[in-house]
């Protein structure tokens, strides 16, 4: 996140933010991130909640009343199996679409970097760059949300965060640089407009610039961190399903191979 504040604000000084290169936030999604592996897909309706072996060899169907079917066959359970089930499935209600939801923060975070380095160089420009982070957002949102469902499944899982994240800033940054070049005469009267401020001292300059780098950067890491920190969580509770899950199959056999997860083995 630190690249898209520095891409913007480096064009138009190069004294600015050039302490902070590094980019520290990530949406850890993989499996490689958690302590849990993810398999099989999901899907989540109003009604219903549909597991599906990778293998496509097996259906596992959970109604809302907690009534069982595999492959079409209905599964006799007792009060007792009938209320673990209906708890499991609200579990993964609950926590699957996290995933979606924390994507969907990263992008917001974004419009705040671009919003506040716009401001900052009164840059109306910028404000093109919404329509692309709308654009991305959709993008995500139909990834987790296909026909009035939310879906998962073991590549988007495995595979979304890493390669989420290095499209959407290649997106980003492209359509920064074609926005700084369309904006280079805002820039310049931005900067002109600054050094003046500053009386002509360009050390005053670069200092002042230096601490608008720094305000940016608090601000939009600040938000980024509990984002990390969010996803560090989710990941956590994902490794409790995986117990759950362990525990179901124990008390219901017919349940094997449809887990979601699988705690790694260390």
């Amino acid at each position: 996140m630190k690249k898209l504040i520095l891409l913007a604000a480096l064009s138009a000084s190069s004294a600015s933010f050039a302490h902070s290169q590094t980019d520290s936030s990530h949406l850890q999604f993989s499996s490689d991130d958690c302590k849990v592996n993810f398999q099989n897909d999901v899907r989540i309706t109003p009604d219903e909640l549909l597991i599906t072996k990778n293998n496509d060899q097996g259906k596992l169907r959970i109604t809302e009343t907690g009534t069982v079917f595999i492959n079409g066959e209905q599964i006799t359970l007792s009060t007792d199996q009938q209320y673990a089930v209906m708890s499991y499935a609200d579990e993964l209600r609950g926590k699957l679409p996290q995933v979606a939801n924390i994507a969907l923060e990263g992008i917001k975070i974004a419009g705040v970097a671009l919003d506040e380095v716009a401001a900052a160089f009164e840059l109306k420009e910028f404000g093109s760059l919404s329509s692309l982070l709308e654009e991305v957002q959709v993008e995500v949102s139909d990834t987790f949300y296909q026909q009035g469902a939310f879906v998962m499944g073991e590549k988007t899982f495995n595979d979304f965060g890493n390669n989420f994240e290095q499209q959407f800033e290649e997106r980003i940054e492209s359509a920064v640089e074609g926005a700084m070049m369309e904006s280079i005469g805002s820039i310049l009267m931005a900067v002109g407009s600054q050094m003046m401020s500053s009386g002509g001292d360009m050390e005053k300059f670069e200092q002042r610039m230096e601490n608008m780098g720094q305000q940016i950067e608090e601000k939009v890491e600040m938000q980024a961190r509990n984002i990390e920190l969010q996803a560090h969580e989710l990941c956590d509770q994902f490794a409790v399903i995986a117990k759950t899950e362990d525990q179901l199959q124990q008390q219901i056999p017919a349940l094997s191979g449809y887990q979601l997860f699988t705690l790694k083995q260390h």
